[in-house]
């Protein structure tokens, strides 16, 4: 399940990391800070429980989606006691994850509005649409993401590490001319006057 869910949200241009236990749940999630961690409950080594427990003593900010079997209520309020933020029982629609995870990742850090504007560029998470003066930009999804993160740090220089970890997962090679790609097919999407300043030796803004 973990496997398919992952695919699913990446298509959905989320950067997403999967850890089989629990143990490896902890470990990731103190390298790699993340928006949203989806927890299933019932984990090998490390019980969901524990696990969230732990994020959320040591990562206040990180919002947790416990995943579970259970059915009884008690269930859902035992979940929420140890530190969840949103709870989801299984069987569930894959679109309903998605909601609850735009929901939740717009709670962390500062607020921000459901739809990203800058100027004539608007960009909306929830529904995966981004237009310029009212045309559509038909983006690949780590163009959507790039420029998701770049509206979302609201004239703050994001750099290429920044991106790299927003947009693509941890297995990406951080070496790599991706993030450096991706800006010239999006600024040729975006058209003219350019929106996305390079910042020599920083990384880019809008």
């Amino acid at each position: 399940m973990a496997a398919a869910l992952a695919r699913g949200l990446r298509r959905h241009g989320a950067a997403v990391d999967v850890a089989a236990d629990g143990a490896e749940a902890l470990y990731s999630a103190r390298v790699h800070p993340y928006d949203v961690v989806v927890l299933d409950r019932d984990l090998p080594l490390v019980h969901g429980d524990d696990v969230c427990r732990a994020l959320n003593a040591e990562q206040p900010e990180t919002k947790i989606l416990m995943v579970t079997a259970a059915r009884a209520p008690d269930e859902v309020v035992a979940g929420l006691a140890l530190g969840a933020d949103d709870y989801l029982r299984k069987p569930f629609r894959f679109d309903e994850l998605v909601a609850r995870i735009h929901a939740l990742a717009r709670r962390t850090g500062s607020a921000r509005p459901a739809v990203l504007r800058n100027g004539d560029l608007e960009l909306d998470p929830a529904r995966r649409t981004a237009t310029r003066a009212g045309r559509d930009l038909t983006l690949t999804a780590k163009e959507f993401g790039v420029l998701e993160v770049l509206l979302a740090a609201d004239g703050a220089v994001v750099s290429a590490e920044q991106l790299l970890e927003r947009v693509w997962d941890a297995n990406v090679n951080p070496l790599t001319n991706l993030v450096r790609m991706t800006m010239m097919k999006l600024r040729r999407k975006l058209g003219e006057p350019g929106l996305v300043e390079t910042v020599p030796g920083a990384g880019y803004r809008l």
